[in-house]
């Protein structure tokens, strides 16, 4: 082994490492790989930064901006209306959800898919009187199945169609994915709507929808300031810095006696009736020093209500949001303060932590009060999909057949080799913010950042893997150990070594891993590298034994009240079926 493929194999240990770890989010872990390979002089200097121009990173970021722009143009209305005669039986609400996700999730993020089915699962469970838990990890599941059927249905089929054109010089089309991923995922739906839902946890389908969650009258308090309280004269802010952390105002009624939502700089007079959050341990001693009085009514509820000029709303922290690993005092400062959080849930329970302590993560579902000013930007902005409490945000149907034609001609054009498939995409983005289906302002909010600084990033350190001989070292290593065994065989092993790390890191990332691996293995038995191109491509999708593996997976696991154990009862089962299925099609599609 030479220093170069000592310091390659190092960077990719501790790489995958800390991939697994999860202290440090994966795009920072990619660019610590990327600074390492760069001061090694394993990647030629003006190619250091050349992955943030590949072909892969720009469709990826172009298939974001699409799936933001086709659900803003009313794709939730339409999905709600083809849906509302499978809700019926549990099979067929199961095989509606996870159906129409699948084929949404095959020309669009699976992320977007499920910011489309969401809010239409909870509300058409609501109406049902069925528990959420029943079709949510379906649905989760039929999102990332539905990725396998085309080239744009998922960053690690792009990946590879790019990798494959690095290679041979020609990538994989559109719909060289489907007849391996169709059948796949057919496969995949029938088994999660026959038998996988009834392998989730018996507790967790008991509970019937996230209403039963949060009770308001046990997070807000109704008081009034009294004529010789040290608030009096204080601004919000500040009569909250001297309340204490664990206090909040939420809402201030005076005059009129109508409750509103508060500014922060309104200044506070005796008198004033204040609805407040607070856990039971602090509201007597914040009572008792600021000389704030209890109010009530005869059945104990607070006199004035909630503040007429806000809405209470339930939204789920979606992965990559702004506000993971923040404090609830972040997300009031960076909504600017038309957000009040009252409550946070987690795997189905409300947390019980004193509320201003607590660190915000991906799959949380936030209680919170809104200013009824503050619009659907603040919550996209903070990476937060509203729950249909609210009410779903349907789009015009008028509006939706047009961005559908353009993406269908983008489509057609990649398809038939007239444009390259990132040229197309663009030319169908640009077409939409000239005719006003994608505002300006909103063009760049919903591409997933961190997805495309890892795949920037990433790219030159597997070049770096490759030119060093790494990659090569690795996989003649593996057909040391596995000589004897058949090249289906070891197809099946490339599979399962896959599977296995896209259920720890960031699918992206393993794709990123395997690609040359793969090909190493295929070139060292002298066969085809297409059939474990395409291993590669399947397997990197299919993370479904963990709520980390896919963010699919964990933006369901609040509202569907799962444990993180929960996902390898139904997921375990599922990719031994994937794998079962995989390899002869593979084979028959793209021979040895």
């Amino acid at each position: 082994m030479t220093l170069d493929q000592g310091i390659a194999f190092a960077t990719l240990f501790v790489s995958l490492a800390l991939f697994v770890w999860g202290r440090w989010r994966y795009d920072i872990v990619a660019i610590i790989a990327l600074i390492i390979v760069a001061l090694a002089g394993l990647v030629e200097r003006d190619q250091i930064l050349a992955g943030f121009g590949h072909p892969a990173v720009i469709t990826v970021a172009a298939v974001l901006v699409i799936s933001h722009a086709l659900r803003r143009a009313g794709v939730v209305d339409i999905v709600a209306r083809i849906l509302a005669p499978f809700t019926k039986n549990t099979f067929t609400h199961i095989v509606g959800l996870s159906g129409i996700a699948a084929i949404c999730s095959a020309f669009m993020n699976n992320v977007g898919a499920i910011a489309i089915m969401l809010p239409v699962a909870l509300a058409s469970c609501a109406e049902r009187e069925r528990s959420p838990a029943i079709v949510l990890m379906p649905l989760a599941f039929g999102s990332i199945l539905g990725g396998l059927m085309t080239m744009i249905g998922t960053p690690p089929n792009i990946i590879i169609a790019t990798y494959r054109a690095s290679i041979t010089g020609e990538p994989f089309g559109m719909f060289d994915f489907s007849p391996v991923g169709i059948p796949i995922a057919l496969a995949g739906l029938v088994f999660v709507a026959l038998i996988g839902w009834r392998l989730i946890p018996t507790e967790r389908i008991g509970k019937k929808s996230t209403e039963e969650l949060f009770h308001i009258q046990d997070y807000i308090t109704e008081v009034q300031i009294a004529p010789e309280s040290p608030l009096i004269g204080l601004t919000l802010l500040e009569a909250e810095a001297k309340t204490g952390e664990d206090v909040m105002i939420t809402g201030l009624a005076r005059g009129d006696g109508k409750m509103r939502h508060p500014a922060p700089w309104q200044v506070l007079r005796g008198g004033d009736y204040l609805l407040i959050r607070a856990e039971p341990t602090d509201l007597k001693p914040a009572m008792d020093d600021n000389k704030l009085e209890l109010v009530a009514t005869e059945s104990g509820g607070a006199p004035h209500g909630a503040p007429e000029n806000t809405r209470i709303l339930e939204a789920v922290v979606t992965p990559g949001s702004r506000l993971e690993g923040r404090s609830p005092h972040f997300l009031r400062w960076r909504s600017g303060y038309a957000l009040d959080l009252l409550g946070i849930a987690r795997e189905g329970e409300p947390i019980r932590m004193r509320i201003k302590r607590a660190q915000i993560k991906a799959g949380d579902i936030l209680l919170l009060q809104a200013a009824e000013s503050s619009g659907g930007e603040i919550l996209s902005d903070l990476g937060l999909l509203p729950l249909p409490e609210r009410g779903l945000a349907l789009g015009k149907p008028r509006r939706i057949l047009l961005p559908i034609l353009i993406f269908g001609c983008a489509i057609i054009m990649s398809a038939f080799g007239i444009l390259p498939i990132a040229v197309a995409f663009l030319a169908a983005i640009i077409a939409f913010v000239l005719l006003d289906i994608l505002p300006l302002r909103e063009l760049y909010t919903n591409i997933d950042w961190p997805i495309i600084v890892l795949l920037g990033a990433m790219i030159p350190v597997g070049q770096a893997l490759e030119e060093t001989g790494a990659t090569g070292l690795i996989a003649s290593t593996l057909l040391g150990f596995t000589g004897a065994l058949p090249a289906w065989a070891i197809l099946a092993l490339v599979m399962i070594i896959t599977m296995t790390l896209s259920d720890l890191i960031n699918n992206a990332a393993t794709a990123l891993v395997m690609a040359p691996i793969a090909v190493a293995i295929a070139q060292g038995l002298g066969v085809s590298i297409d059939p474990f191109l395409m291993a590669v491509a399947i397997a990197a999708s299919c993370a479904f034994l963990t709520p980390i593996g896919h963010q699919s997976n964990t933006l369901v696991m609040g509202p569907g009240g799962y444990h993180f154990g929960d996902y390898w009862r139904m997921g375990l089962p599922l990719e031994l079926l994937i794998l079962v299925i995989s390899i002869p099609l593979i084979l028959i599609v793209f021979p040895l």
